[in-house]
């Protein structure tokens, strides 16, 4: 089975517990962070996935991380679940399935705007404002810097992408000056 269908099985009950008791923002929020640790560690991957480690260091390990993001029943119970399943490695999959779900149901779409340099509050205020005008949906902005697109900025969402970007303009002016 693919991870990115065992990923979403497990987002979706994880969204319908979450919309049953009132605490899917914080179980998105505690699956997020238990993914950001697990892409982050090396050494937590490699105990949780070598199959020389006891099943109970295992979940040991997993109880333990599971304290230190101060997560809930429901995180600690699905992250010891992946564990027993043996599909930790899925995780960062259904940390973002789990936050698109979440999003969906709040009517939320999620752009990912990136800079050179972080911009003020005002900047992307306004440039929500308009995305949300184009899309006709509430937009959530998540901010990132990349010095590399030298200045402008390149907003996307889904799959379509705004590209406001000095580099690209550059490098669209170097290929219409340049003959091929």
């Amino acid at each position: 089975m693919s991870v990115s269908l065992v990923a979403r099985r497990y987002a979706q009950a994880l969204l319908e517990l979450g919309s049953e008791q009132g605490t899917l923002d914080k179980i998105v929020e505690e699956v997020g962070s238990a993914a950001g640790a697990w892409d982050a560690s090396a050494e937590l991957r490699n105990a949780v996935e070598n199959p020389l480690v006891a099943h109970d260091a295992k979940k040991a390990v997993v109880g333990e991380l599971a304290e230190k993001i101060g997560a809930g029943p429901v995180t600690r119970n699905a992250l010891l679940l992946l564990v027993d399943r043996r599909r930790m490695r899925t995780l960062p999959y259904l940390a973002r399935t789990l936050r698109e779900l979440a999003d969906a149901k709040k009517g939320v779409i999620r752009a990912e705007v990136t800079s050179a340099a972080p911009l003020s509050a005002d900047y992307y205020a306004k440039l929500q404002a308009k995305l949300e005008k184009m899309t006709g949906q509430r937009v959530v902005i998540d901010k990132t810097t990349d010095p590399a697109i030298i200045g402008g900025v390149i907003a996307r969402i889904g799959d379509r992408v705004f590209d406001g970007s000095l580099r690209t303009r550059l490098q669209s002016l170097r290929d219409a000056l340049l003959p091929s």
